[in-house]
């Protein structure tokens, strides 16, 4: 296996992370939809509708993959593919024959603006996306990238044929799947992943509120219960350790990870619930990760 460290992680100053989680509690319950809340940058689902991101993310994974179809058209997947579509027609520019996009629900834009200027990247790269040009809407473009697009978390991976895929990535998606269906959808993933295949994933275990671990304060009565679970800061608190030994334990093999690290706890032990206040520095210095799974 690979093993390297990256860059360390850095807490973010500003508003208390206390403030965010109520005011998230609060608003969470007013009767606005989704992408009403993601308009005005609230809630929001990553940053793959902005294209120079989506390609951006989509390249560092695919750089990092190796698998056997890679030289020739290959069927892939986006686990989490939040606000955007943009992965299905960048996955097709590299050389992919099928396109799986799967979320846990309908969060993505619809408007083509993003896909024009997606276009205009993928041309400069000398990418041939001639055709994707005179699509009329979002369904035509998927239609002509061969792409699904599917809801419903780990039941939507269960519509997928065994050993079919042969590249999975997710951006810091791992995370916010709940904690009651992770096992679940790496078995999924594990099931669907065609020989010779590999998934890369990059992973935030920070409490995303200010960068710390404020999240590993509550008791997991409290912090998996609906009140917490469904206000739009839920992580499903799986700490490195037990990650890697849910991939293992899935049937992967982990052939690559670069960890990043805090030099010393941005959130005092004495402050974390006791499930998590004795765990081994490496579990809670962990910050974040990036992983090949095979």
């Amino acid at each position: 296996m690979q093993e390297g460290r990256a860059a360390r992680c850095v807490v973010i100053k500003g508003i208390p992370w206390w403030a965010k989680l109520a005011a998230k509690i609060v608003l969470s319950r007013l009767p606005f939809d989704y992408r009403r809340w993601a308009a005005i940058g609230l809630f929001k689902h990553g940053a793959m509708v902005d294209p120079e991101y989506a390609l951006g993310v989509f390249r560092s994974h695919f750089d990092r993959a190796e698998f056997s179809a890679k030289q020739r058209g290959f069927t892939c997947l986006e686990l989490g593919p939040g606000d955007s579509l943009l992965s299905a027609p960048i996955a097709r520019a590299f050389g992919a024959q099928c396109c799986y996009l799967v979320d846990s629900e309908d969060f993505a834009s619809r408007e083509m603006a993003p896909l024009h200027k997606l276009l205009e990247l993928l041309t400069v790269q000398r990418k041939d996306v001639s055709d994707l040009r005179s699509a009329s809407g979002w369904s035509d473009v998927l239609s002509r990238c061969n792409a699904k697009y599917l809801v419903g978390g780990a039941h939507a991976l269960s519509s997928i044929p065994n050993a079919s895929v042969d590249f999975v990535w997710s951006q810091a998606v791992l995370e916010h799947i709940r904690k009651r269906d992770f096992v679940k959808t790496m078995q999924e993933l594990r099931r669907i992943l065609r020989s010779g295949g590999c998934c890369s994933h990059t992973v935030d275990l920070t409490d995303h509120f200010n960068g710390q671990l404020n999240n590993l304060r509550f008791s997991a009565a409290r912090w998996e219960s609906p009140l917490f679970a469904d206000s739009g800061f839920y992580t499903n608190r799986i700490r490195f350790g037990e990650m890697m030994a849910v991939f293992e334990s899935a049937g992967f093999e982990v052939s690559q990870i670069y960890i990043r690290d805090w030099e010393q706890l941005p959130t005092a032990r004495r402050l974390l619930d006791v499930s998590f206040s004795t765990l081994a520095d490496k579990d809670l210095l962990t910050c974040g990760f990036d992983v090949v799974l095979r």
